[in-house]
């Protein structure tokens, strides 16, 4: 098989053997369990840091009063129906008596997110820890996604947990993980795609390097060196695609939870066929922009926009299957005038309502307090406070008795980690565009499709947490840093040395950053004073 369709994964039991005084077969046991064994073990320490005291603050904090009732409302409506005024004090008060009525209600975004934060609600109750049940779950379930994509992006699984490891520190995720907010859910899906997309290619470029002849030798026909073959290269086909169509189904399920998952959709699909055409290079195509874009082209617009389309359809089911969601019979009012009246009209009313929808996003320009430019969200210019309370001396554990306490839940990404991180992009900017680093030009995309498209909209209202979509490709940025400072295996042991120690102490600075502003990720009471000692800027308060 040709090495420059499919690196291989490097060996590590020689050094694991060395190192421990292993046997060769003990070591290659090592080496396999690390695999899946310490991805394990980070997510297993991610899970444990977000599960912790999850229902705290016992409060609806920001948006959760409009998610955590309209999932609640799903579960029992198929839709999302009204509330009362005071219906938050009451769920709290007593979350027996629930006040929802069956009339439809207004809401602006896919039912999907909702319906994932209804499944903790359906197993544990309407309160705050059923309503973030699933968000903790999918943040926990990330950072082990993230520990293997590393893995196989970067033939290390070292790195690949590093790359956990940093996400299952960061603020932002961490706080996005243990709210009941929608773009969680989307991070969790585009993800999941990339990871699809990242087993895609490895499996299609397989696919390519087993049809190319080897050159005959005298141990016989097929046993020499990988020849290109132009043939091969222009004209093979790739074949069925499962982890593509799985990408397609992900990527459905992120736009069906927020409409920001449109332009990722566009961004993997143009990423997918360009990492084609490289195949297809790389194997011998004479034109292989014009073989990727005949034989792949199509293809890939069937995997992703077809089944992503789909999938989003099918995310209305609940509204399509009952008759309370709102402009559910509008359709039914307007008759069947127009162009479009041969369309079924469930279709033409879901249209109606998407196109209202549009309507109000784009003209979602009032004032917010906590509403951020994007050029401050990677220095974290403005981060978003989901909850605050004073507590007097004697109130919630407060002993300060001159100042009082504060107690918030600011969502903040680590500062350490993102200011790192600004410089991790800029080396990964210069692997893509001075070596031609695929794995750079992954990243990259990863982070302009779920940050670029924000800049469009400098008018409307929007927030630093939706930054957290490309956390995931800060954090392989950071990674893929930190591999270089440590150097290739091949590197001197006195450079290999300092590398490891330096990536180690950024590693430790981040991993106290985390702790140091860990009171005011899970909103615990301290002291006034401990508490303006984190604001570090005015912009923060």
């Amino acid at each position: 098989m040709d090495e420059r369709l499919v690196p291989p994964f490097p060996s590590p039991e020689p050094r694991v053997a060395a190192v421990f005084g292993l046997s060769p077969q003990a070591a290659v046991r090592l080496a396999r369990w690390s695999a899946w064994g310490a991805p394990l073990l980070v997510a297993l320490l991610a899970g444990v840091l977000r599960f912790w005291q999850l229902g705290s603050p016992h409060a609806v904090i920001f948006d959760e009063t409009y998610y955590a009732k309209d999932a609640w409302s799903l579960l029992h409506h198929g839709y999302e129906a009204t509330w009362p005024d005071k219906a938050n004090d009451q769920i709290l008060a007593d979350p027996q008596r629930i006040p929802l009525s069956d009339r439809g209600s207004y809401v602006v975004h896919p039912p999907v997110g909702k319906w994932i934060i209804a499944l903790g609600e359906g197993l544990f109750g309407l309160h705050p820890f059923g309503w973030r049940f699933m968000t903790a779950l999918l943040g926990t379930l990330s950072v082990l996604m993230l520990c293997r994509i590393g893995r196989r992006l970067f033939r290390s699984t070292a790195l690949g947990c590093l790359a956990g490891a940093l996400m299952a520190v960061d603020g932002l995720h961490f706080v996005m993980s243990r709210a009941a907010l929608l773009d969680l859910v989307v991070m969790f899906w585009v993800l999941a795609a990339f990871g699809c997309l990242l087993v895609d290619r490895d499996r299609t470029r397989a696919r390519l390097a087993a049809g190319l002849p080897r050159r005959e030798t005298e141990s016989g026909p097929g046993t020499g060196d990988v020849l290109t073959d132009a043939f091969v290269g222009d004209r093979a086909g790739l074949g069925w695609r499962p982890w593509r169509l799985l990408a397609g189904l992900c990527l459905g399920l992120g736009v069906a939870t927020k409409w920001n998952g449109l332009y990722v959709l566009a961004a993997f699909g143009i990423l997918t066929v360009l990492w084609d055409m490289g195949s297809r290079r790389t194997a011998g195509a004479a034109r292989p922009f014009l073989s990727a874009l005949r034989k792949d082209a199509l293809p890939a617009f069937v995997s992703l926009p077809i089944v992503a389309l789909g999938t989003y359809v099918a995310s209305w089911s609940g509204w399509f299957a009952t008759s309370g969601g709102y402009f559910r019979d509008w359709a039914d009012k307007q008759g069947a005038a127009g162009p479009w009246g041969w369309l079924p009209g469930p279709l033409r009313s879901l249209w109606h309502y998407e196109h209202e929808v549009y309507e109000f996003h784009v003209n979602l320009t009032s004032g917010h307090t906590y509403q951020s430019n994007p050029w401050s969200w990677l220095v974290l210019g403005r981060p978003v406070s989901y909850f605050y309370e004073s507590p007097k001396a004697g109130e919630d554990g407060c002993t300060d008795q001159a100042k009082g306490c504060a107690r918030e839940v600011l969502a903040l990404g680590t500062p350490l980690l993102w200011w790192a991180g600004c410089l991790a992009l800029l080396y990964v900017l210069y692997r893509w565009f001075f070596r031609r680093d695929w794995r750079a030009g992954a990243i990259l995309c990863g982070v302009a499709a779920g940050y670029l498209p924000w800049f469009m909209y400098q008018e409307r209202t929007i927030f630093l947490f939706y930054a957290v979509v490309f956390v995931p490709f800060v954090c392989l940025a950071l990674a893929m840093a930190a591999g270089a400072l440590a150097g290739p295996p091949g590197s001197s042991d006195r450079r290999r040395t300092v590398g490891v120690a330096a990536a180690g102490v950024v590693g430790l600075l981040i991993v106290w950053n985390f702790i140091y502003f860990w009171p005011i990720y899970t909103g615990q009471t301290i002291p006034m004073d401990e508490w303006r000692h984190r604001m570090w800027f005015d912009t923060w308060i």
